[in-house]
């Protein structure tokens, strides 16, 4: 069994992210590309202390990147939107910002 770690790689902060954890209580994870919605939902349990309800995962495809005349593409990446049970404390991984 893959690690807490090696399956929820980071929060994804951005306007779109935030705003849905704030209206419904909805968590979003950047994530291996190979775990599943199960492996999402045990690592996200052990880590924040919290109960999930539903797990939604995509696949972003990579956009092309130019640097003048080189261009390429970034990687593919998997998202993962967590949604919290009702009454759920949501956690504080943004308290900066």
């Amino acid at each position: 069994m893959p690690t807490l770690y090696t399956v929820i790689r980071r929060p994804v902060i951005t306007e779109k992210g935030l705003g849905a954890k704030e209206t419904e209580g909805t968590l979003v994870f950047e994530v291996a590309p190979n775990a599943s919605k199960t492996e999402v939902k045990q690592a996200v349990e052990a880590l924040f202390k919290v109960k999930v309800a539903a797990v939604r995962t995509a696949n972003v495809l990579g956009k092309e990147r130019r640097r003048g005349k080189f261009s390429g593409y970034k990687p593919d990446w998997k998202k993962a939107y967590v949604k919290l049970k009702a009454g759920e404390k949501l956690p504080e991984y943004v308290s900066n910002l």
